[in-house]
């Protein structure tokens, strides 16, 4: 049985419920927005998100879910899928998860209307029901989604981003949403506040590991879906190229920075830069990091009764950082 398979098998039922739940919830009675999100529902991911919403509703609950879990679980995956369609437009991308984008097939302006159309469906699942708890969870998550991006690009125009101001923007970009999951979660089945806090902040530092082992692929051999070196094409800077260029020379920074300003697209030039950041140990400092990340988010499990609820959630936190893709 493979990883996710396992981490899936105390919420089996209740994704297969989700699921039929999930593809309802996106339903409308114009037929282009019915075909192209029967398309979205096809090709859908691990669903790492819902996955998160039931097993912390089932961790903090004892292992009971109500209609408000199932509702939380679809409004996270219809604003994650929403966020999606809105970023392949953004990065002018042609493909996700294998197969043509939205936007490569119904072209930009029909992606960002079914990007709207998803983020409406999620928040009027929300007020429908009176799930305005839930509902302050998710806008939050969603602001801060648009801010991380909106950092990120800022930033990228300049190259003068500290390591603080990454967590920032990964926290943000990343994390949140993550955190939203497992926060939720909490929220939908009980009202203690200290404990629905302390899965949020499961879920960010989680989030927060998930975005460093990304970036780390950016360095890696493997064909993992996205060509070696992409980030610095795109002048993303990541945590092993921050903290390389902290600790380095002056004169090596400034043909570090001269090349991803101006080199960025000479593919020998990228392999100089990603070499460089190899040979200065910026991958041993990003993955610490991000262990140190993935330590802190399990010490936040320790307080609750051992149940296969938790041993899931321990086994997707090391999954989150030992997956290959």
């Amino acid at each position: 049985m493979n990883i996710t398979s396992q981490i899936k098998q105390p919420i089996f039922n209740e994704m297969e419920l989700f699921e039929k739940k999930f593809h309802e919830s996106m339903t409308s009675k114009v037929a282009l927005l019915n075909r192209i999100t029967y398309y979205i529902v096809n090709r859908k991911g691990k669903q790492m998100r819902p996955m998160f919403v039931f097993l912390t509703a089932k961790m903090v609950s004892g292992g009971t879910v109500n209609e408000r879990t199932y509702r939380g679980a679809s409004v996270i995956e219809l604003i994650h899928t929403a966020t999606l369609v809105h970023d392949d437009v953004v990065d002018d991308s042609n493909r996700r998860r294998g197969f043509f984008s939205i936007n490569a097939l119904w072209k930009n302006k029909i992606a960002v209307l079914v990007g709207d159309y998803l983020l409406s469906k999620g928040l009027l699942l929300s007020i429908d029901n009176g799930d305005f708890d839930l509902l302050q969870i998710i806008s939050v998550a969603v602001r801060e989604m648009s801010e991380g991006e909106l950092l990120q690009i800022e930033k990228a125009r300049r190259l003068d981003i500290t390591e603080d101001v990454y967590y920032e923007i990964i926290r943000k970009k990343t994390a949140t949403l993550i955190a939203a999951c497992c926060a939720l979660g909490a929220k939908a089945v009980i009202e203690d506040t200290v404990q629905v806090e302390n899965m949020r902040k499961f879920g960010e530092l989680i989030g927060m590991a998930f975005q460093i082992k990304d970036d780390l692929f950016d360095y890696s051999e493997e064909a993992i879906g996205k060509p070696t070196g992409i980030d610095i094409k795109e002048q993303k800077m990541t945590l092993p190229l921050i903290h390389v260029l902290n600790t380095c020379t002056a004169q090596e920074k400034k043909w570090l920075i001269n090349s991803i300003k101006n080199h960025n697209k000479d593919k020998k030039r990228v392999k100089e830069v990603i070499a460089f950041v190899k040979n200065n140990n910026g991958l041993v400092y990003a993955e610490n990091k991000m262990v140190q990340f993935q330590q802190e988010a399990l010490s936040l499990l320790q307080n609750f009764e051992d149940s296969e609820y938790k041993e899931a959630l321990t086994l997707m936190v090391n999954y989150v950082i030992e997956r290959k893709k």
